[in-house]
C-alpha cells in the first residue's frame, strides 16, 4: 500500500472527559491512531485484519446506510428508515406493515426486502499511479475526466474478470490524488425478518427528525441469503442464510455517560476540503432552491395521502426521503449562516495566498491557483438555477423519468452492446427493470401532474440566457395560467401517457409501437439542451479535478498536517465518548433518554402517535422500575451512510445503532467541531426490549446469544 496515498492526520490525544477527534478515517489510517489513549480495548488488526477475520467482516454496505451481522446466520441489524422502502414495497392495506411493523414467525416467513442489496467490504489497494498515469495524457479538462473514468472501467473490469463472484468499485478519496479500488462482496437476497411499528421505528417523525432529545426506536433486522453452494444468487425459496465470517457480540448492558464508543460503517459524502467556491454554492443555490422544492413536493403528497390509505402507503418512502433531505439542507443553511463558513473560508484562502506568495518556488507552482478555482466556480454559479433544474427534472417526475428511458432505449436497442452507452447495454437490463419496477410502484398521477406543471413553471420563471428551450417552446401555446393547466391536462390524455409496460416491453425485445407524446418530445428536448451543458459541466469538473489536488497539496503544507479524505460511502472508522452538548447560551442536553420520555411524548394522533396498548405497556413497565435507556449521545464523526452503523464499545461489544445526527451537526458534511457535532443511535437495551415485549420476537434475543433472552 502506497501511504502517501492517503494523507497523514493530525492524531490528537482524548481525554476522559470526552475529547473527540475530527476524522472518518479509511481502513489504511487505522495504524495512525492510538486506540489505547481514545479509551477502546482493542488493536488495530481487531478492528480490520486483512489477513484474517476482524470486526470489519461483520460490517455491511444496506443499499445507502450501514448495517452489522449480529448473528452466525446472517441477521442484520439497521436502521427503521433503511429497511422503510422494503417495508413499502411489501405493505398493502390489507397488510399495513408500515403502520404495524412486521414480523417473520419462521424463516419461512421472512419476506423479500425488494431494493436491499448488501456489501461487504472483502479488501482494497491504492491504484493511484495508475490512474494518474493515465489522466496525464489528457488534452482537455473534459478529456481529464473521461481517461479517469475510462481507466476506473479498466481496472475494475480487470479486477472482476480476475475475481468471480466479486464486485469492484474504484473510489476517489482525494479529488485528482488518490484512487483506491475496494472489492465487496454483494448479496442480493436479503429479507426482512422483524421491524417495529412505525409508532416506534418512527417515534416522533419530522417533528423530532435531527432533533434531541430523541426517542425513536429507529432500528429493523433483515436477513442475507445466498445460494445453496455459499455463493450470492438472486432471491429464491432454495436460497439458505449467508454464514458470516464475523458477527457482533451483543452487550445488553449498553453505555453510559462518558463511555469511549467507536463506529463502522459507510458514511456518504463530506466536503471538508472544498474551497469558498463551493460553499458559495451550497449556501446561495443547492441548499435553498432544493429544500424549498422538497417542501413543496412534500406537503403536495401528503395532501393526496389524506385521501386516501392506499396513496399513502404508496407515497410513504418517497415522502420520508424528501423529508430527511429538506430538513438536513435546511439545517446546513442555518449552520453556514450562523457560523459564517463561506466568510471564513474566503478568510482562509486570503491567508493561504499570502503564504504563497512569501515564497518563489511556491508562487511559480500555486500562484494562481486560488484565482483559478474561482474562476470555474464563478462560471458554475452563473449556470446554477439551470443546472438544478435539469439535476432535479427527472427525480421529480417519473413519467419524464419513463420518457427518456424510453427514447434512449429506443435509440440504442438496433446496436451491438459495444456501441451502446454502458447504461443501456444488455447487462444493464435488470437494473432498469427494477428501477422502473418500484418508481412504478410509486407513481400516483395526481401527483405527477401537480409535479409536472411545478416543473413547467419554475423552468419559465429562470432568467434570460438560462432558459429551457424545450419548455419555452412548450410555453408559446400558453399566455395564462389556465391554459398552462390545459397544457398538462393534455399531458395525462390516456393516449399520452408513457407506461412502464412501455419499458418493460422493449427490454424483452418486444417492440414497442411508435408514439409521438409529449412526454416523448418534452424527455427528448430537455436531452437535446442539457446534452452539451452536461458537457460543459464536465469541463468544469475536469478542470476542478486538477485543482483540487493542488489546493489539497498546498494547503497540507501551509498548515503542517494531512487531512483525513472526504467520505465517499466506503468504510470507515470514527471514535469518541457518550457525551452531552450546549445548543445555545443557558441550555445543556443530556446524552441519555428514557422510556419515561417515550411517555412525556406519546399522543393520540401526529408525529407522535402511540397505540394505547403501547402506552398501557410502556406506562406498566417504567412503574415497574424499568426505566430504560432509549436513545444515546456521542461525539463520533459521522455523516449521511452511517445510518444502521453499530456503535460499539471499548470491546467492540454493540451497544447502540447509530440513526442520526443533532440539528447542529448537519453543518458536518461542511465542518466538523467537538462543541456541538453529535451523533445519535437507539439503545441496544431498548432493542431488545422492543423485539422482545413488542414484537414477540424473543426467539431473535436467542439467536443473538443474548443472556437471560426470555426471562428479561
Amino acid at each position: 500500500m502506497n501511504v502517501r496515498s492517503f494523507l497523514l492526520a493530525l492524531i490528537l490525544v482524548l481525554s476522559v472527559t470526552g475529547y473527540a477527534e475530527e476524522g472518518m478515517y479509511p481502513l489504511s489510517e487505522l495504524k495512525k491512531l492510538n486506540l489505547k489513549k481514545a479509551g477502546i480495548q482493542l488493536t488495530q488488526q481487531d478492528i480490520y485484519n486483512p489477513k484474517g477475520i476482524s470486526l470489519v467482516d461483520a460490517l455491511v454496505s444496506v443499499s445507502g446506510c450501514s448495517g452489522s451481522f449480529v448473528s452466525a446466520d446472517g441477521l442484520i441489524i439497521t436502521n427503521h428508515h433503511c429497511a422503510f422502502g422494503a417495508v413499502q414495497a411489501a405493505s398493502s392495506t390489507e397488510n399495513d406493515y408500515i403502520t404495524n411493523g412486521f414480523l417473520a414467525g419462521s424463516r419461512e416467513q421472512e419476506i423479500e426486502a425488494r431494493g436491499i442489496t448488501v456489501r461487504i467490504t472483502v479488501g482494497y489497494r491504492d491504484v493511484s499511479s495508475e490512474i494518474i498515469r493515465a489522466a496525464e495524457t489528457a488534452g482537455s479538462p473534459a478529456d481529464r475526466n473521461k481517461l479517469i473514468s475510462a481507466k476506473m472501467a479498466e481496472l475494475v473490469k480487470a479486477e472482476e474478470t480476475a475475481s468471480p463472484g466479486i464486485k469492484a468499485e474504484v473510489s476517489e478519496m482525494f479529488a485528482g490524488k488518490s484512487y483506491v479500488l475496494f472489492r465487496y462482496q454483494t448479496i442480493r437476497d436479503v429479507r426482512l425478518v422483524y421491524v417495529p411499528p412505525r409508532s416506534i421505528g418512527e417515534f416522533g417523525g419530522e417533528s423530532d427528525n435531527w432533533v434531541w432529545p430523541r426517542h425513536t426506536g429507529d432500528f429493523s433486522f433483515l436477513r442475507a441469503y445466498v445460494g445453496k453452494n455459499g455463493e450470492p444468487a438472486p432471491y429464491s425459496a432454495e436460497n439458505i442464510p449467508f454464514k458470516p465470517k464475523k458477527f457482533l457480540k451483543v452487550n445488553a448492558s449498553g453505555v453510559k455517560e462518558n463511555d469511549a464508543v467507536f463506529i463502522l460503517g459507510y458514511p456518504g459524502r463530506t466536503f471538508r476540503h472544498q474551497p469558498a467556491g463551493f460553499m458559495e454554492m451550497q449556501e446561495n443555490f443547492d441548499l435553498p432552491v432544493i429544500s424549498e422544492l422538497y417542501e413543496w413536493q412534500i406537503r403536495t403528497m401528503e395532501e393526496e395521502s389524506q385521501k386516501d390509505p392506499a396513496v399513502a402507503i404508496k407515497l410513504a418512502a418517497r415522502i420520508k426521503s424528501l423529508a430527511n433531505v429538506m430538513k438536513n439542507f435546511k439545517g446546513k443553511l442555518k449552520g453556514l449562516n450562523r457560523l459564517e463558513l463561506t466568510a471564513a473560508r474566503q478568510e482562509e484562502e486570503k491567508q493561504l495566498q499570502t503564504w504563497i506568495e512569501a515564497d518563489p518556488a511556491r508562487k511559480a507552482r500555486f500562484g494562481t491557483l486560488i484565482a483559478e478555482i474561482n474562476g470555474v466556480y464563478a462560471e458554475m454559479q452563473g449556470e446554477a438555477l439551470r443546472t438544478l433544474w435539469f439535476r432535479e427534472v427527472y427525480r421529480s417526475s417519473t413519467l419524464l423519468n419513463f420518457s427518456r428511458t424510453l427514447n434512449e432505449l429506443t435509440k440504442w436497442s438496433g446496436l451491438a452492446d459495444s456501441l451502446r452507452p454502458s447504461g443501456y447495454q444488455t447487462k444493464s437490463y435488470p437494473a432498469i427493470t427494477a428501477l422502473v419496477t418500484r418508481l412504478d410502484g410509486n407513481l400516483h398521477l395526481p401527483v405527477e401532474k401537480a409535479f409536472l406543471k411545478r416543473l413547467l413553471q419554475d423552468a419559465l420563471a429562470l432568467p434570460a440566457g438560462l432558459q429551457v428551450e424545450a419548455v419555452r417552446e412548450l410555453a408559446s401555446q400558453v399566455n395564462s395560467g389556465s391554459k398552462l393547466d390545459s397544457l398538462v391536462n393534455e399531458f395525462f390524455k390516456p393516449e399520452n401517457l408513457i407506461s412502464a409496460d412501455d419499458i418493460r416491453s422493449i427490454l424483452t425485445g418486444n417492440p414497442v409501437p411508435a408514439k409521438t407524446t409529449p412526454w416523448l418530445k418534452l424527455a427528448a428536448g430537455i436531452e437535446a439542451q442539457s446534452g452539451p451543458l452536461a458537457a460543459r459541466r464536465e469541463a468544469w469538473s475536469g478542470t476542478l479535478n486538477k485543482l483540487l489536488a493542488d489546493y489539497v497539496e498546498v494547503k497540507q503544507q501551509w498548515k503542517g498536517e494531512g487531512f483525513i479524505p472526504d467520505a465517499n460511502s466506503t468504510l470507515r472508522f470514527t471514535y469518541g465518548r457518550v457525551k452531552g452538548y450546549s445548543p445555545a447560551d443557558g441550555s445543556w442536553y443530556h446524552p441519555v433518554t428514557h422510556l419515561a420520555g417515550v411517555l412525556e411524548k406519546a399522543a393520540d394522533n401526529g408525529d407522535y402517535f402511540m397505540e394505547k396498548r403501547l402506552q398501557v405497556l410502556y406506562s406498566e413497565t417504567v412503574a415497574a422500575g424499568k426505566n430504560m435507556p432509549v436513545a444515546v449521545l456521542y461525539n463520533t464523526d459521522t455523516t449521511g451512510g452511517n445510518s444502521g452503523s453499530p456503535v460499539l464499545n471499548a470491546k467492540g461489544e454493540l451497544v447502540a445503532v447509530n440513526f442520526d445526527r443533532s440539528f447542529e451537526a448537519t453543518i458536518n458534511d461542511y465542518n466538523w467541531n467537538e462543541s456541538y457535532s453529535r451523533s445519535m443511535g437507539v439503545d441496544i437495551r431498548y432493542v431488545l426490549w422492543v423485539t422482545e415485549k413488542v414484537g414477540g420476537a424473543g426467539y431473535l434475543l436467542s439467536e443473538m446469544g443474548v443472556p437471560g433472552a426470555g426471562k428479561r
